[in-house]
């Protein structure tokens, strides 16, 4: 809302509140209106991690290797010690996310101005195009397991990761981006869902003065249907069917990663 006093914080401090102060709202939508197909494409990873209901049940390392990982994620941890973005590492890399000339960051800090303050916003993954050096994808591990709403921080990413794409096109001489859609993913345990964050230039000039936009922000999301959505934070993508449903979801979402 225009009333909203704004003020510069963090991006990994932002809430609901911040939101609302940027005119950015939140729709939900089912797959086909979300990814544009059905049926899926079949997931385009190792035939054994769709098949093998523990590491220990596997023949080669890298299956093995993605569902150890998947193993050790879905252990419950104190203090914030998670394993989770280490398990995201090791499914980005073996779905085909990561590949020439894409490489991984992880738990990157990102300078972004807001209300006319540079502050920091640090997302748990990013990937980067090395040949235009843009961020092409973000992603926000919810460690509070559905508790606290981590959506305003990965859209503070979303705008930090345009503003620094753009910065960068300026340094070397290139035209800025007028807009573009940042793609996101909310981990809650290795349970996704996935965004897709229109980011302007009008709402990033609104970010930096501490503005509201006159035109709304729509961000999209999709929540992965799985067969026992009550148990979906808990069952992540240990059982089989779960684990086929959601890497579905994974290949679909590459079409937007660019």
């Amino acid at each position: 809302m225009a009333s909203i006093i704004r003020s510069a914080k963090s991006g990994n401090e932002w809430t609901e509140i911040e939101m609302e102060a940027y005119n950015i709202k939140l729709a939900f939508q089912d797959t086909q209106a979300f990814f544009g197909e059905i049926p899926f494409s079949f997931p385009a990873v190792d035939r054994e991690v769709l098949t093998a209901p523990t590491a220990n049940g596997t023949l080669n390392d890298a299956a093995y290797n993605l569902l150890a990982q998947l193993d050790l994620a879905m252990v419950p941890t104190e203090h914030g010690d998670s394993a989770v973005t280490d398990f995201a590492v090791a499914l980005f890399h073996s779905i085909g996310y990561v590949h020439r000339p894409r490489a991984i960051h992880t738990r990157k800090t990102l300078r972004f101005m807001v209300c006319g303050e540079h502050k920091d916003v640090k997302p748990n993954i990013c990937i980067v195009d090395r040949e235009s050096n843009d961020i092409i994808l973000v992603v926000q591990e919810d460690t509070y397991f559905g508790c606290v709403n981590p959506h305003a921080q990965l859209i503070a990413e979303a705008i930090a990761a345009f503003q620094n794409n753009n910065n960068r096109r300026q340094m070397v001489g290139l035209r800025k981006c007028d807009r573009k859609v940042i793609p996101g993913i909310i981990m809650v345990g290795t349970s996704p869902s996935f965004f897709k964050i229109p980011v302007s230039q009008e709402l990033v000039r609104c970010v930096e003065r501490g503005q509201y936009p006159p035109t709304p922000t729509i961000v999209t999301g999709h929540v992965p249907d799985v067969p026992r959505p009550d148990r979906r934070f808990s069952e992540g993508m240990k059982p089989l069917d779960s684990r086929c449903a959601i890497l579905q979801c994974y290949e679909a979402f590459k079409r937007f990663i660019f």
